[in-house]
């Protein structure tokens, strides 16, 4: 049989995405805070883009992207009413167009303005150094060693090395170090969890032998061995029982109560707030979504300016089918997050009205189903968005859970919502019961859950054994 070399011709049909294309998936996932990042520097490589804040008036000769300008039923949707409508006034987050403080017109009033700036520990520490009769080369340690501070308060290096760093004497690091282990808050300075406590009990001058005995056996504490501890301790069980009453009361991390930077707070992308006509309106944070504008005025201007030039008329064209698709890609993701948005609030109505107890188990899938939108595009607008609700501040994806069984054949249950009910029969129990006799009482309440599952979502809240629980109520009557 003969081989030959032939030319064919075949149609199919398949999908390329464009750079654009790929960049408009992109921004669904930003947050607002990366989306701001990514127009700023659109803006900077395109001279047609203007960001301008959302309470400037608009140029009669420029063109609006998204956020304060989407029509009225693309900015805000109510939930099982009609669109539109007035939401609740005491709920809406109220902005200022005047600062009190200054009463200058135009400026938003932030309370952040009148909130001083916390003292952080490594300020605190160093305060303490200045105030302490060190020597040159000492202080140099003392700040050496202060360096390698972290924020819970424990020492971050090896001081045999830092010797070595700073050309000093062990023995003279070992005084320093001392001496900056008696500097507030107390426990500072330490390097395990023994230490720390150690330092708080000298401080307190109630390291005895028992007391020693007791902080050399922390695993024990842990494993809730409190008679082997004790016997280890020598005492008996009144002082015992008030030598663990005084380690609940040492601090295991003294830095914590500094603040390591300033405060964050979550702007929300989306409001959901209640209707006076009933439901819920639903409503795109302007603040969060950037206020693009394309200049057609300089446009035409420039235009005209370089007819005889057309390698900067094609330069031009470009900025603006650049800035176009901006546009448009910012008012779609504006619309998606809002459509999925209302999606979620129409299937957790009940949450939303009673609680976590009536959070229903949901999936991208049936949100995707639902609108008429592709599963992994529902997964991109849920990634790092947050809703604000009467009940509070929640991620999107807070309401996607698992389903589990009814032993009544009912309705499933979410996931979140039986882990809250494990977690108020541990709270309201008696006697410390077992994960049998958990999801005993889970199946009452039809909830069909198996006891390695009460099990896991146990371990997951950090919520000890009963076996445990018990030897903590003993130890600590």
């Amino acid at each position: 049989m003969k081989s030959s070399a032939s030319l064919l011709q075949s149609q199919r049909q398949s999908q390329v995405l464009t750079p654009q294309l790929i960049e408009s998936i992109r921004l669904l996932q930003l947050a607002h805070t990366e989306l701001r990042q990514f127009v700023e520097q659109q803006v900077e490589k395109n001279p047609l883009l203007e960001l301008t804040s959302n309470t400037s008036e608009s140029d009669s000769n420029t063109s609006p992207s998204s956020g304060e300008n989407l029509p009225s039923d693309e900015r805000e949707s109510r939930v099982d009413g009609p669109i539109g409508g007035q939401c609740s006034d005491r709920l809406r987050p109220q902005k200022s167009t005047r600062d009190t403080a200054t009463g200058t017109p135009g400026e938003e009033f932030s309370p952040e303005k009148f909130v001083p700036n916390p003292e952080t520990l490594h300020e605190h520490i160093a305060g303490q150094i200045a105030l302490t009769a060190f020597n040159p080369g000492e202080r140099v340690i003392a700040g050496a060693l202060a360096s390698h501070l972290d924020d819970t308060g424990y020492l971050q290096v090896d001081i045999l090395e830092l010797a070595a760093i700073v050309n000093a004497p062990m023995a003279v690091v070992e005084r320093v170090l001392a001496t900056l282990q008696l500097f507030d808050p107390p426990g500072v300075f330490a390097r395990t969890l023994a230490e720390c406590l150690e330092i708080q009990l000298r401080q307190q001058d109630r390291f005895d032998p028992a007391m020693a005995a007791l902080i050399a056996n922390l695993e024990m504490v842990a494993e809730g061995d409190f008679k082997g501890l004790r016997r280890r301790c020598g005492v008996d069980e009144d002082d015992f029982v008030d030598m663990l009453h005084e380690l609940r009361a040492l601090d295991p991390k003294p830095g914590n109560r500094f603040q390591s930077g300033g405060p964050e707070t979550i702007v929300p992308d989306v409001w959901v707030l209640p209707s006076p006509a009933g439901g819920w309106n639903v409503e795109l944070d302007p603040d969060t979504l950037p206020r693009l504008l394309v200049n057609q005025s300089y446009f035409v201007e420039v235009l005209r300016l370089t007819a005889q030039n057309p390698k900067d008329q094609a330069f031009l064209n470009e900025c603006l089918d650049n800035a176009n698709w901006l546009v448009r890609s910012l008012d779609q993701r504006a619309k998606t997050i809002l459509k999925v948005t209302a999606e979620i609030v129409r299937q957790q109505d009940a949450f939303l009205r009673h609680g976590v107890a009536h959070l229903r188990p949901l999936n991208l899938r049936a949100v995707a189903d639902a609108i008429n939108m592709h599963e992994s595009t529902v997964s991109r607008v849920t990634s790092n968005k947050y809703m604000l609700t009467p009940r509070g501040v929640f991620e999107l994806k807070y309401f996607f859970t698992v389903a589990i069984g009814s032993s009544q054949h009912g309705d499933a249950h979410s996931a979140e919502a039986v882990r809250h009910q494990i977690k108020a029969i541990i709270a309201a129990e008696d006697a410390a019961l077992s994960d049998e006799d958990i999801a005993a009482r889970l199946r009452q309440n039809g909830i069909d859950l198996a006891r390695r599952t009460v099990m896991k979502y146990r371990e997951a809240m950090n919520i000890p054994s009963s076996v445990q629980r018990r030897r903590q109520k003993r130890g600590w009557r």
